[in-house]
């Protein structure tokens, strides 16, 4: 079973990545290495009105994906198990931007596929009285 589900993720990263253009797939690739805090980045809030930077994120820190709109999570890495999360709000004035401070290999011919098997499989913690 476990092979069968190894194949198809495999035929599925080939046939994606024979879709998706060099650019695209080097793209992504550099987003799912900051997402795995494997790049250090900077991130920068901006309010657009006093032209001053109100604060200044920097490490192996990944960007909320999935947050309501005019908010932004930021999970940061901090030691070998340790992180630290920020929680930000946006506004008509204020914007952020984020930079990946150094270069990084991004093979434009590789789709990358990380597969957590914690994360299908989850390990529950019961709250029992």
């Amino acid at each position: 079973m476990m092979k069968k589900m190894l194949l198809v993720l495999v035929m599925l990263a080939v046939f994606v990545s024979g879709c998706a253009r060099a650019a695209d797939v080097a793209s992504e690739n550099l987003s799912r290495a900051a997402d795995n805090f494997e790049m250090t980045r900077r991130i920068v809030f901006y309010n657009g009105i006093t032209g001053d930077y109100i604060l200044v994120i920097e490490g192996l820190c990944s960007l909320g994906n999935y947050d309501a709109a005019g908010e932004l999570s930021v999970t940061c890495q901090i030691g070998p198990n340790l992180f630290t999360k920020h929680f930000l709000g946006l506004s008509d004035n204020v914007t952020y931007f984020a930079e990946q401070i150094k270069g990084a290999d991004a093979d434009p011919y590789h789709y990358r596929v990380i597969f957590r098997p914690t994360t299908i499989i989850p390990d529950p913690e019961l709250d029992l009285p």
